[in-house]
């Protein structure tokens, strides 16, 4: 029997002391008020006990972690025609570089990247009666908690500074990639990113990827296959250009956001999210990349 608990407290001491806990995220203004000295981790186990350690009931911003949310509710909406529209491809790219979408002809390689993310976006627009507010109540829903909202704050921030966002639109407009408004499809997006969640309420959502498609109170989302394929995504993708060193040092499935937070999985055994605002050069939570490590390092489980 592991001890969960006992390896959380550990790697939270240890986070405690670290002196390089990088650099809070400063493009969006309001992230970079964040305390770059908050840690939390939280596990739940398939049998959904759980163990915590650290803030981990503090909400923050969830940002691109919110990608593979909007991804799953689009991928049981409109099914394998999702991936006409978007590429299942790493980018080896940053989140946000537009380089490849030109060359590539308005196909985002892959949806857990800013354009494949907005792509994603629309077609939520396109097959949703009230996108946002159906968006807010499916991530509810999946975490059987109503508590779980927008951080209006932070979307203002969002759209005051997202040009690169904004450009990226715009491109995959030019490339009739988008079949609604541009401003409306970016609305929904910083909604989107901008949602809040602690690491406990971000295991319970991501509880379902690594429980074969079923959610915390073991209603059915998404089959089994199409699990996968969102797990093989978020292990080649789910870190932009540092997917390769994630899989590497942690090996499991999972995604990052610029708020600090990471979600991992190991499939029918775990699901663990860790929150600490500083960044990495590459835009992945410093802190966060060395306690996942620690995790799995300790407990001798990942899927190598």
């Amino acid at each position: 029997m592991i001890d969960y608990q006992a390896i959380l407290n550990t790697i939270n001491s240890q986070a405690a002391t670290s002196s390089d806990r990088g650099d809070v995220a400063s493009y969006i203004p309001e992230l970079s008020k964040i305390d770059k000295n908050k840690f939390g981790i939280h596990l739940i186990n398939a049998e959904k006990l759980e163990f915590s350690s650290g803030d981990f009931q503090e909400v923050f911003s969830i940002q691109s972690i919110s990608k593979v949310l909007s991804l799953s509710l689009a991928f049981s909406l409109i099914g394998d025609e999702l991936w006409s529209r978007v590429d299942v491809e790493p980018s080896g790219d940053p989140f946000n570089h537009l380089s490849l979408l030109e060359l590539e002809n308005g196909i985002p390689r892959n949806p857990l990247i800013n354009a494949g993310a907005i792509v994603v976006a629309d077609v939520l627009l396109s097959n949703l009666k009230n996108p946002k507010e159906d968006f807010l109540n499916y991530v509810r829903k999946i975490t059987n908690d109503t508590s779980i909202n927008f951080d209006l704050t932070i979307t203002d921030s969002e759209k005051k500074t997202g040009f690169r966002n904004i450009a990226a639109a715009n491109l995959l407009k030019s490339y009739n990639n988008l079949q609604n408004d541009v401003d409306t499809v970016l609305d929904f997006y910083f909604h989107q990113c901008a949602i809040q969640m602690n690491c406990q309420q971000l295991t319970k959502a991501f509880f379902m990827f690594m429980n074969g498609g079923k959610c915390m109170q073991e209603q059915t989302y998404l089959t089994t296959s199409q699990i996968k394929r969102i797990n093989a995504l978020m292990l080649t993708c789910g870190f932009y250009d540092e997917a390769g060193e994630f899989a590497f040092e942690v090996g499991l499935p999972g995604k990052s956001g610029v708020g600090g937070g990471i979600v991992a999985l190991l499939p029918n055994k775990f699901c663990v999210a860790t929150w600490s605002p500083g960044l990495n050069k590459k835009g992945n939570s410093k802190l966060g990349m060395e306690a996942l490590e620690k995790l799995t390092t300790a407990t001798g489980q990942s899927i190598f």
